[in-house]
């Protein structure tokens, strides 16, 4: 039960991320954020288990780089998406994600797919028509850039497995991965620079903290100790939630109002990911005596 409960809290303090996000683009530019984010977080991992920096070798350095980009440009796409569409919008479109990599699955390994992996998609999509199509055929710039980012965390969570299949050290991987998004992001953030006023503003600095702190380095920890603990199906149902506790800390938090044709999108796009996600359940069932 730990190992569910600890997802759990993973899934609220990502929900919360959303909200932070949304409260320190108010001082900080995408690529500063990013960069605050992620070099806050590397440099904690690297302090708490600089053991494993000795473990480092070819093939960890690889796989960690390839998953560093793949954050990068995932939560970089998300947070400009964030500008343009709400905090509820953003954490429904990036839950897609969930949806997404059973078709990675079946390009990658030219596995069959079941119709599970065919309703979800099909379902995911409605969903993203009734939250972002209103009054036309196209997706505003701030829902385009979140499923591109979807597609990215889609992939991140894929290789992810694969690379652990290969026998990569999860700890290991998950600090390559951050210096590699921490490195990426500085250098992004230093070629786009531009002057402005130097002021404090306490609200989105502590926000930006909050993300670097316990929405990166803790709760990636805590998820790489928690899923192997539990089942693959469980864990990312339980962490899918995330979409809910973002939209609902928008309304408490951010006096978000979600009308009926946005609630209703959410929920389609919550039960294609639980569609997807408790396929295997639902085989292990039809199968049992």
């Amino acid at each position: 039960m730990f190992a569910e409960y600890g997802l759990l809290v993973v899934a609220i303090i990502w929900g919360m991320g959303f909200v932070a996000s949304d409260v320190s683009l108010n001082y900080f530019t995408p690529t500063e954020l990013m960069a605050v984010r992620f070099t806050i977080s590397a440099l904690c991992l690297c302090l708490i288990f600089y053991k494993h920096l000795k473990k480092i070798d070819r093939v960890a350095l690889r796989h960690g780089i390839i998953l560093g980009l793949f954050l990068f440009t995932g939560f970089l796409l998300q947070t400009f998406g964030l500008k343009y569409t709400t905090p509820s919008k953003n954490a429904f479109l990036t839950a897609v994600n969930v949806v997404i990599v059973p078709i990675i699955s079946f390009i990658y390994h030219r596995a069959n797919i079941g119709i599970h992996s065919i309703i979800g998609p099909c379902l995911a999509l409605f969903g993203v028509g009734l939250i972002s199509l209103k009054g036309g055929a196209a997706l505003n710039i701030g829902d385009t850039l979140t499923l591109f980012c979807a597609v990215c965390f889609a992939l991140h969570i894929f290789f992810t497995g694969e690379f652990l299949k290969d026998g990569s050290n999860p700890i290991t991987l998950t600090i390559i991965q951050m210096a590699t998004a921490s490195c990426v992001s500085i250098i992004v953030f230093l070629s786009t620079i531009s002057p402005k006023s130097i002021s404090i503003s306490t609200g989105p600095v502590l926000a930006a903290i909050y993300l670097g702190l316990v929405s990166t380095t803790l709760a990636f920890l805590l998820q790489t100790i928690c899923q192997r603990h539990t089942d693959g199906p469980k864990a990312a149902i339980l962490l899918s939630t995330e979409s809910v506790f973002g939209a609902l800390f928008s309304v408490i938090f951010l006096s978000e109002k979600m009308g009926a044709r946005t609630t209703a999108g959410c929920i389609v796009i919550f039960a294609a990911i639980i569609i997807t996600e408790t396929k295997p359940t639902f085989r292990r069932k039809q199968n049992a005596p």
